[in-house]
């Protein structure tokens, strides 16, 4: 009698078992459909190069917020690497993967992107004026499907023009580099004149409309020149390593806008982080998972702007920097 009621006992432990490893799986079965009932797919348009910073910097700030690839994030990512002639292709290939979100880097890629959908969201960054640009109807409101993070690059040509006073106050005659086809790099020219005047700058200006010209640039001598200021573009950053090591050869200040391009070997920069500029648009993105409409979420500008110094660049170049600006300086690179 007693050996029959060990045996009860045993098979109805084992029938506890069993049925909480049942509910154990029915748990872990529910918790997996939950988690991918809350993927998200985002479709990325980059130029790549510099930029992928910024991609880097997206990919941060939506892992603090619960949303890792592989888990409930896809990404699909179009690297134009620099090239803008076929972006209208490379955005119908994401939308062909029919992307929650578009997350667009620069100007142009935003441009495509807007052009090619008015339903899908799409959150920007590093456009220098997403106003000029025809992104959006204002800051406060783009009354479209778009929102995203300013570089404010153009607004910040003065500023830069000051910068380089300061660093290298005998300087007067500026090479003024324009990629004469992207929207970006005129946005900030008519920011740049006047101030210029008031500062004793003479500028000259060259214009290019893709790396073979940018090449012939570089290949020229470049006579009374005392500066070089490249208004922001993805063919100058497609050129940061020649212009810089030109620079450094011709001896010239070269003052830039974002702070890889002066890691790369530019003097100095005034001006956005790609990388804080894409962890600050993931708190965008993650606002529009949520439920919030791009044209109810203000467009942002960065924070915050960084000053960048290379003190290797103005060793290589005879230039001594003033203590008052290594104080301000955000990052200085040695």
């Amino acid at each position: 009698m007693q050996h029959s009621r060990v045996i009860a006992m045993k098979a109805k432990s084992l029938e506890w078992l069993i049925a909480g490893l049942l509910g154990l799986a029915m748990l872990f079965a529910a918790a997996r459909a939950m988690a991918q009932s809350n993927s998200v797919s985002i479709g990325v348009l980059t130029p790549g190069l510099h930029y992928e910073s910024a991609l880097v910097g997206l990919r941060e700030g939506l892992a603090k917020f619960g949303y890792r690839e592989g888990k409930n994030l896809t990404l699909t990512v179009e690297d134009s690497k620099g090239d803008t002639t076929n972006l209208n292709g490379r955005v119908a290939k994401l939308i062909e993967a029919k992307p929650d979100l578009i997350f667009t880097v620069a100007t142009a890629h935003s441009v495509a992107a807007k052009e090619a959908t008015a339903t899908i969201p799409i959150v920007f960054c590093v456009v220098g004026d997403p106003v000029q640009a025809q992104l959006v109807a204002n800051f406060a409101s783009s009354r479209n499907n778009v929102t995203g993070v300013s570089s404010h690059s153009a607004l910040l040509t003065a500023k830069r023009l000051e910068l380089l006073r300061d660093l290298a106050p005998r300087a007067r005659s500026v090479l003024v580099i324009v990629s004469i086809n992207e929207a970006i790099a005129k946005l900030g020219l008519p920011y740049l004149d006047e101030p210029a005047k008031k500062m004793g700058f003479r500028l000259v200006r060259r214009d290019v409309t893709d790396g073979e010209e940018f090449e012939k640039l570089l290949a020229e001598k470049w006579k009374s020149i005392d500066a070089i200021f490249p208004m922001p573009s993805v063919l100058v950053v497609k050129n940061i390593p020649g212009l810089a090591a030109k620079a450094t050869k011709e001896r010239l200040p070269l003052i830039l806008y974002e702070d890889s391009s002066v890691k790369s070997g530019g003097l100095a920069s005034y001006g956005s982080d790609f990388r804080l500029i894409g962890a600050q648009s993931a708190k965008l993105v993650v606002k529009i998972f949520k439920g919030t409409k791009p044209a109810d979420i203000p467009i942002e500008t960065p924070d915050p702007l960084v000053l960048t110094i290379n003190r290797s660049t103005a060793k290589s170049i005879g230039l001594k920097i003033p203590d008052k600006i290594l104080e301000r300086a955000d990052r200085i690179y040695d």
